[in-house]
């Protein structure tokens, strides 16, 4: 199954883009991402980039283009090079919220010595350096030594990097999209991933095979629900802990966060996207967008309340 080109948007979300920001009075231009990007920025000197960039190659391929944007000078919306790049590395962004006890599953890095007769099962495991579900298979759920093992050994042939591998956390998911900076940062409504709806004999995860192949526009899988039905104090410690790792990470403007319920209904932080996906086909279950609708804004709003949330922190 190939997965190398799912973190990169469609030529559909590219230009749904272009004209949400033309709907509201800009002029836009389109520059491709790739090794001709820096002399193309530095010739046209753009008042303002919207960043949707993944990059190419390597572990901080996403930070590429903001750190050419930061040489030029050129004003960006979303987060700096420092903290994107620190996002792409799940452990680096697993410790930063440790040390501020930002509640997230203990995790080792499989090119670290590890005793595997100490671990309590199941163990989820994933690439390191990838995001939009790359390398998220339904065997990422190891349930012994053996399956454990051989996830790590998949991934190291597959994605040539080590596996992130954690306790898994088996309780309720959420993701949270988040809009704003500093104290006025705003949390859009909750979405709730109700994974009782995946196919019989796969794992109750958001898969790679869930997100991309059984959750399509023609047979869209009933398992979201925003804002999420939960007890109000539980929202109330879900909006908390990302608005915590918000902070404490420095994300600009926007991101989604990932999140699970423990075993006490603590909410854990899975996973921090500060380039969120922004399919904007309703049928695509982009959870960014779907949260954005019901909080009122259709597509054309909320790329550009991004882009003047970013706008007013560089004023």
């Amino acid at each position: 199954m190939d997965d190398t080109y799912a973190e990169w948007d469609s030529m559909e979300t590219i230009d749904a883009v272009k004209a949400a920001l033309e709907s509201g009075g800009h002029d836009v231009m389109l520059v491709e991402a790739d090794e001709n990007a820096y002399e193309r920025l530095k010739e046209l000197k753009p008042e303002f980039v919207f960043n949707v960039a993944e990059g190419y190659y390597g572990a901080s391929r996403e930070s590429q283009i903001p750190a050419m944007l930061e040489m030029l000078n050129i004003p960006f919306t979303g987060s700096d090079s420092i903290t994107i790049g620190i996002c792409h590395d799940k452990s680096r962004c697993k410790e930063i919220l440790s040390y501020y006890n930002i509640p997230n599953s203990k995790f080792f890095i499989s090119d670290i010595q590890f005793d595997s007769n100490n671990l309590e099962f199941p163990q989820f495991v994933k690439p390191l350096h990838e995001g939009s579900s790359k390398g998220i298979y339904n065997s990422s759920l190891a349930n012994n030594k053996e399956e454990l093992i051989s996830e790590i050994a998949r991934i190291k042939e597959c994605y040539n990097q080590p596996a992130l591998v954690e306790d898994f956390i088996g309780g309720k998911e959420f993701t949270v999209a988040m809009l704003g900076n500093g104290e006025n940062v705003k949390v859009l409504p909750i979405v709730e991933l109700n994974l009782d709806f995946v196919p019989e004999g796969f794992n109750k995860i958001y898969s790679y095979e869930v997100k991309w192949f059984f959750d399509t526009r023609e047979n869209q899988l009933d398992i979201f629900t925003c804002p999420a039905k939960v007890d109000e104090k539980i929202y109330k410690q879900i909006e908390k802990v990302c608005k915590d790792a918000y902070k404490v990470l420095r994300i600009r403007d926007w991101a989604r966060i990932d999140v699970r319920l423990d075993k006490n209904n603590v909410p854990n932080i899975i996973e921090i996207n500060p380039l969120p996906g922004i399919l904007p086909d309703p049928r695509d279950n982009s959870c960014y967008p779907k949260a954005a609708r019901h909080g009122g804004m259709d597509y054309n709003a909320m790329i550009n309340a991004v882009l003047n949330e970013a706008v007013k922190r560089n004023s």
